[in-house]
């Protein structure tokens, strides 16, 4: 995984806008309507460039596809594998059922959107159909990357399994437990072939904290905590093969902008996340209910083989953080963790994690990451001096 001894580096969390071609058809695609495939590998190649470009431009050092080939950051793993049916009956977050305004709202600023709470279910045993999919989405984006001369390290994402066990219901295996063990072996693939690919993998698993309000809010915290170690085991499972520092993990609260007072406190969960055999954690910390979280690391250091990607920019509202604030964020970070080189400037979720809801538009999170950079240069002159590359 890219450090530097010199200077603070940019990365982000994955998903970014898809414009309306590419979310027309991504959205058709998964609803099984026919559509022209060489329009939509032509929207999909414009899609990676213009984010490729877009985030060079900013001055991010290990970006992404954008996930403009899949219809979603979790949704689109039933496209390619088999067992998959019907359709989950996925509850809400608390927030959406304590304050049902939140629902209406959401309804109508995204009437048309990919499939969230009604995604399909595992009705048989599930198998990955092979890895054409994943190579394919893979040399679009390294094409992008080497036309374009962008970043010194790539990464590409992944859903863990304990997000597609709560997304995906399981409607066949005989336990949840055993649900997640073969989503895992499945995953497996795609972890593999990105990792093949020479990509850092990131693995998105919102399960390990956000889930506390979701699928896990019917019971106490000890039985959340563990579970999430199962869900833990799970990612452990998948990755196996894969050398540690290859691998980053994201964990949040969920990217949108409710109240999130039903949220789990990252002291209770961080302890369970340094079980995770991965080299980074991509934890949100500009979140308006989690901002104090370094108090966290405080108490349960990070380990010493384990850097920190601390989100510094929202992904949920158009508000563009000034560098100033960012590099206060980041210096907040360095001093919990106790080691600047451990420190790599992020935000705290995806922009794009479903198609047709996106929270930002387009232009302010060009700008949100150009922040990033421009706060991560800041600390980088008080940290290394004014000669800092």
């Amino acid at each position: 995984m890219l450090t530097s001894r010199e200077r603070i580096l940019t990365t982000h969390v994955g998903s970014l806008p898809r414009g309306e071609a590419l979310s027309d058809l991504l959205i058709a695609r998964e609803a099984g309507d026919k559509i022209d495939d060489v329009k939509f590998a032509a929207e999909m190649d414009g899609a990676v460039r213009h984010v490729v470009a877009k985030q060079k431009e900013a001055g991010i050092d290990i970006g992404n596809d954008g996930e403009q080939q899949r219809v979603g950051f979790q949704t689109y793993i039933p496209q390619r594998m088999s067992g998959f049916a019907g359709e989950s009956k996925r509850r809400r977050g608390r927030d959406y059922e304590e304050f049902p305004e939140l629902t209406e709202a959401l309804l109508r600023r995204f009437p048309r959107r990919s499939r969230m709470q009604n995604a399909p279910e595992a009705q048989a045993e599930i198998h990955y159909l092979g890895k054409e999919a994943i190579e394919a989405e893979i040399v679009r984006f390294q094409s992008a990357v080497k036309a374009l001369a962008a970043f010194p390290e790539s990464f590409m994402t992944a859903p863990s399994p304990g997000i597609c066990a709560s997304t995906m219901m399981n409607a066949y295996y005989d336990s949840q437990e055993a649900y997640l063990m073969a989503l895992a072996r499945e995953l497996g693939h795609e972890y593999r072939a990105i990792h093949e690919a020479g990509l850092v993998l990131q693995i998105d698993a919102p399960d390990l904290a956000m889930d506390r309000s979701m699928f896990y809010r019917d019971v106490s915290d000890a039985d959340f905590i563990a579970a999430i170690e199962t869900h833990i085991a799970a990612v452990n499972k998948g990755i196996e093969g894969i050398p540690a520092d290859r691998v980053r993990l994201h964990v949040c609260w969920g990217n949108w902008d409710g109240p999130h007072i039903h949220d789990v406190a990252l002291e209770k969960i961080l302890p369970v996340l340094y079980g995770a055999h991965v080299g980074a954690l991509s934890i949100e910390f500009s979140n308006p209910r989690h901002a104090h979280e370094y108090e966290a690391l405080k108490h349960h250091k990070l380990p010493s083989h384990m850097v920190l990607i601390p989100g510094v920019i929202d992904s949920t509202n158009n508000f563009v953080e000034h560098p100033q604030v960012v590099a206060r964020r980041i210096e907040e970070a360095v001093a919990a963790v106790g080691d600047r080189e451990r420190v790599i400037a992020g935000a705290d979720c995806g922009f794009g994690t479903f198609t047709g809801r996106e929270w930002v538009i387009a232009p302010v999170v060009w700008l949100k990451l150009k922040s990033i950079r421009d706060g991560a240069d800041l600390v980088s002159a008080r940290l290394w001096g004014k000669n800092a590359a």
